[in-house]
């Protein structure tokens, strides 16, 4: 049966990385961008694709440009509208909103790119040179923005405002629900970090092929500091980079009316998006994330696809929580591999374009095998928000469906109430102990209370960070007072 001509198909992708140690010789995030969309252009083989744009998608990244969308278009003379999504907004989104444009005929080109020059203001500030952006203002024609606050209050009065924090809480109620030891977790967590090591050593575009050991990873040697137990530095995600991506999706009909080579086609199957926002002390199991679970299960109900068919992963990697709470969320064997750019710690984690970047090295990936099945995922916040976006190097079954799980979602997971100042018993359902250079300053834990509901509680009591560190707390009692924890 053929192919509806408003099917759309990813046609060109490119990623760029730059690596100057001279800020005043490294490009702008603005000049990354036209690098990135140029090499999608050429990588499709028409350079003509950048004038026919319709539409210019960007997330906001540490950029203060106003409506570089605008200033893109310009450049390649087309008259295309803009959409900036802010931070809190998927990224699987963006794909899902152009491709479902694409099909309904309200747009034949769409151009997808995001960038940081993060790395270049870091070499400004420690040469102590002044560099300047191209000035950029306006704003887009439309404007993405999430519909809630990512963090709450009582978290922020905790000291839980760094992710590294957050993604560690959850990360140790996993492993209390595992049964791991908090040796045996360490470990498993440094395998899992020091496999994606291996795949960044074998991809050119990844920014940090340096491979170290799942025994460095975890060993805090070498500069290798805690950040929040039982997380090192080499367990964070990397944003001080020089990356770019670009993405070009079309109709099947401008494709063809184009030349574009078939070999070149990569078909969005289907795009899957959960934005019900729950701050974490609020959700009901710590170490779940069920809008994976329904994200995952559409996705693949509507690619017509069972979840053994994906050949190729790149589930999202700010932190190992993140990647394993997806492991069991989409009933990923961990036996396999998730991920083919090497993951946010090695391959680059800029702030909020990692996943166009991962969906430039999966189009290789696919292209490379052809008929297969790739997935590329999102999370926005403190796993807070989720997407499964699933592609293919063979026409689809069924037509592109952008679905969002959220109210499904929401029923499954009721907000719990989170209490101030609370006195009396509880037990606590996660914890970690948060560094501040080499020195742990607080100890920080979330209780379930016998009276029902939760409390956010904090300690600058160093034996209570001992104890996180050398025992297992999860599950133990504890008596507060006025919010307190108490002694250990």
């Amino acid at each position: 049966m053929p192919l509806d001509p408003r099917t759309p198909v990813l046609v060109g992708a490119a990623a760029v990385q730059q690596r100057e140690e001279d800020p005043h010789a490294a490009a702008d995030a603005f000049a990354l961008m036209v690098q990135a969309l140029e090499g999608a252009a050429a990588d499709a083989g028409s350079p003509a694709l950048l004038e026919s744009a319709d539409a210019i998608r960007l997330p906001r990244g540490f950029w203060a440009y106003g409506d570089p969308g605008r200033a893109l278009a310009e450049r390649f003379g087309a008259k295309a509208r803009t959409l900036v999504a802010e931070i809190g907004v998927l990224q699987t989104t963006l794909f899902g909103g152009a491709a479902a444009d694409i099909l309904a005929g309200r747009a034949d080109v769409v151009l997808l790119v995001g960038a940081e020059a993060k790395f270049r203001s870091l070499r400004a500030q420690i040469t102590g040179v002044e560099v300047q952006d191209t000035e950029i203002g306006g704003e887009a024609h439309e404007v993405l923005r999430p519909a809630a606050e990512i963090m709450s209050a009582q978290e922020l009065e905790h000291g839980l405002g760094r992710p590294v924090s957050q993604y560690a809480l959850i990360d140790n109620a996993l492993r209390a629900t595992d049964g791991l030891s908090l040796d045996a977790h360490r470990d498993e967590v440094a395998a899992l970090w020091a496999g994606m090591a291996q795949v960044a050593a074998a991809n050119p575009d990844a920014w940090n092929r340096s491979a170290p050991t799942a025994d460095a990873i975890r060993s805090t040697d070498h500069g290798n500091r805690m950040l929040a137990f039982p997380y090192t530095k080499l367990h964070n995600s990397q944003w001080n980079v020089d990356q770019s991506a670009g993405l070009i999706l079309c109709s099947l009909e401008k494709a063809n009316a184009l030349g574009i080579d078939p070999a070149r086609f990569v078909f969005p199957l289907a795009v899957a998006d959960n934005n019900h926002m729950v701050p974490l002390s609020e959700r009901p199991d710590l170490h779940r994330s069920p809008g994976f679970a329904h994200a995952g299960r559409v996705a693949c109900e509507h690619a017509a696809i069972a979840p053994t068919d994906v050949s190729a992963r790149e589930l999202y990697s700010c932190f190992p929580s993140a990647v394993r709470v997806q492991q069991r969320e989409l009933g990923v064997d961990p036996a396999l591999p998730v991920t083919v750019t090497g993951g946010m710690t090695f391959g680059g984690g800029p702030l909020n374009n990692f996943v166009l970047q991962a969906l430039a090295k999966m189009v290789q990936a696919l292209r490379l095998d052809p008929g297969s099945v790739g997935m590329v995922n999102a999370v926005s916040g403190l796993l807070t928000k989720q997407g499964v976006s699933l592609w293919a190097s063979r026409p689809p079954e069924r037509p592109f469906a952008h679905d969002d799980v959220s109210a499904a979602t929401a029923a499954e997971s009721p907000p719990v109430a989170v209490h101030r100042g609370v006195t009396g018993p509880g037990r606590i359902a996660t914890s970690t102990v948060i560094y501040d250079g080499d020195r742990a300053i607080s100890s920080a834990a979330i209780v379930d209370l016998a009276s029902g509901g939760r409390a956010v509680v904090s300690t600058p009591d160093p034996e209570w960070a001992g104890r996180i560190e050398s025992e297992e707390t999860i599950g133990c009692p504890v008596n507060l007072t006025d919010g307190d924890l108490g002694a250990a």
